[in-house]
């Protein structure tokens, strides 16, 4: 079974593709918090991809920015790739089947160019 479930907020700003036969693909990344605090008593944050396909993908596009807090259910998918220097690489990500919008940031914290944490 194969199945993920993370709530986090989009670390920046969502990016939105479409393929040559038209299908709509998002990519963005999620700060997730764990669940516990480290050494100096702050809690850690795994940053996690997520790619979106079809209308959900648009919808996050047209809908979602920097610091958005999201619930994404979906599927984790390891694929490879050969870099520019000839070099295996791996790239885990969740494969979303469903994004559910939590909370929009404050957008006067941001006007006040304070830097807020991802919680």
């Amino acid at each position: 079974m194969n199945i993920a479930i993370i709530m986090g907020r989009i670390t920046k700003e969502v990016d939105v593709k479409y393929t040559t036969s038209g299908k709509c693909v998002a990519s963005f990344t999620l700060a997730v918090n764990r669940p516990f605090k480290n050494e100096q008593g702050k809690y850690d944050a795994d940053f996690i991809p997520v790619v979106v396909w079809g209308k959900a993908a648009e919808l996050v596009g047209n809908s979602c920015q920097k610091g958005h807090r999201l619930i994404v259910e979906g599927r984790i998918q390891v694929r490879s790739f050969e870099d520019k220097s000839g070099n295996k690489r791996y790239v885990t990500e969740v494969i979303a089947n469903n994004v559910e919008f939590v909370e929009k940031r404050e957008t006067k914290m941001e006007d006040l160019g304070e830097e807020v944490p991802f919680n």
